[in-house]
């Protein structure tokens, strides 16, 4: 991972009864010196010289959140979002790194130009460190390995339509021909994983049932199983985007024990969202694939315990409240829950017996292993002293107002969660208290090696 522009400030011993380490929630002191992590110390050590320190009581200390899944559409549709907007939220919720996907901007990020002419805009407005994914599209096979050398985390595909015309699907043989060339330098193929084949056409409507039966579960079977059958013969490197159908679970843990290389996401609304408790014409919960069944979302909470799914992430893809219309069939399909992504998930974690330590493991440490962001997603000596500072047991109701992002549209509207994020922190600093946020401070990531 490179950085630039490291601006260390004055030593932290940053203080908690609940301090979430790799190995369990511990009463500790985190030493941090040039804005990583430098100890672990016992709760009552005294601070080093020089050093100013934060007591948090009983608040718990997490590692930073890594968000994997992030749609900030800048340049080009920065009406529906944008790096000053997305990271602000970002911070607001915890998260202190994320990566950025290559559509929904315009251009995308499909060249190395266009990733240039998107980390110059990024560069002054980023409040969090961001990295970037490419795009796989039907023309640009050869410039995969041009990006890669450039940086970019992965490359990311669609299987069926992106809903965007600048980002076409790949079709099977483009598919392959793209699993090849990224295996042969071992780069990340992420893929949106649905079978154009068996999505049905949607009924126009307000009805949430006609939307759900358009995008059955064996849609995402097909792929996921086309996936693992290319990713085996090539000794490919795949990462399942938003998984949304417990049904594929067994699938991966099946290919992932045979050595197939395979990790896979879930995200919040997938967790805590049902497709039996969404209105009609309510298209803030349009996201594809879709939100499915209470039983569907039990078996997603059974692959997440048992470490099938490897992390948990956004997917955070907003748009203009226009673009949000009654009829299911037209509506954008997207998720706006950046901000929130941590309480939402806390908030049903708690009531299902998990702890924090599941939480930071989900949202912290897997998606910085899966982007091989390697300083980042833990708090251990020798990371990036990456904090949320977060108040498990008090609650708060969602109010889109008070929301960071761009458009405050938001299934979540009105929902009482726990979980309150008091700070946040980024390399020793902090960057977020009480809905106050600091001056940009972001740096932008790179893959090394």
């Amino acid at each position: 991972m490179a950085e630039a522009d490291a601006r260390p400030g004055r030593p932290l011993l940053l203080r908690s009864t609940r301090v979430i380490t790799p190995e369990g929630a511990r009463a500790a002191s985190v030493a941090v010196a040039d804005g990583r992590v430098t100890a672990v110390l016992p709760y009552d050590a005294g601070p080093g010289p020089g050093a100013r320190v934060e007591d948090v009581g009983d608040d718990a200390v997490l590692p930073g959140l890594v968000d994997t899944h992030v749609h900030v559409n800048d340049p080009g549709r920065t009406a529906w979002e944008g790096f000053w907007s997305a990271t602000r939220a970002a911070a607001a919720g915890g998260v202190t790194t994320l990566v950025d996907m290559p559509l929904n901007a315009v251009p995308p990020t499909t060249t190395v130009r266009a990733l240039r002419v998107k980390q110059a805009v990024a560069r002054s407005r980023a409040h969090v460190d961001t990295g970037f994914w490419a795009g796989a599209v039907p023309d640009n096979a050869a410039a995969l390995g041009e990006l890669h050398r450039a940086g970019v985390l992965g490359f990311k595909c669609f299987l069926s339509p992106s809903g965007a015309e600048e980002f076409p699907a790949l079709d099977r043989a483009g598919l392959a021909r793209t699993m090849a060339e990224t295996a042969a330098f071992d780069g990340l193929l992420i893929v949106h994983a649905e079978d154009p084949a068996r999505l049905v056409p949607q009924r126009p409507g307000p009805r949430y049932a006609d939307f759900l039966a358009s995008r059955p579960p064996a849609a995402e079977h097909a792929a996921i199983e086309l996936l693992i059958a290319l990713a085996r013969r090539l000794d490919a490197r795949v990462h399942i985007l938003h998984l949304s159908s417990c049904g594929a679970v067994p699938l991966i843990a099946a290919a992932r024990a045979d050595g197939v290389r395979i990790t896979a996401e879930t995200c919040p609304h997938f967790l805590a969202l049902t497709a039996e408790e969404v209105p009609d014409g309510a298209t803030e919960f349009k996201c594809c694939p879709p939100v499915r069944e209470a039983a569907n979302r039990d078996g997603l909470w059974a692959g997440l315990a048992d470490g099938t799914i490897d992390c948990v992430v956004s997917d955070h893809s907003p748009c203009t409240a226009d673009l949000k219309t009654a009829d299911f069939a037209t509506a954008w399909g997207g998720v706006s829950s950046l901000q929130l992504g941590l309480p939402v998930l806390w908030t049903e974690a708690r009531r299902r017996g998990h702890t924090l330590a599941d939480v930071a493991r989900w949202m912290s440490h897997g998606p910085a292993r899966i982007a091989g962001l390697g300083g980042k997603g833990a708090i251990a000596p020798g990371h990036d002293a990456d904090f949320a500072v977060l108040a498990p047991e008090e609650t708060f109701t969602v109010d889109p107002a008070r929301l960071h992002h761009r458009n405050p549209i938001t299934p979540y509207a009105g929902r009482t969660l726990h979980g309150v994020v008091r700070s946040t922190w980024l390399r020793g600093e902090r960057i977020a208290a009480g809905g106050v946020l600091a001056a940009p401070a972001g740096r932008l990531l790179e893959r090394t090696g």
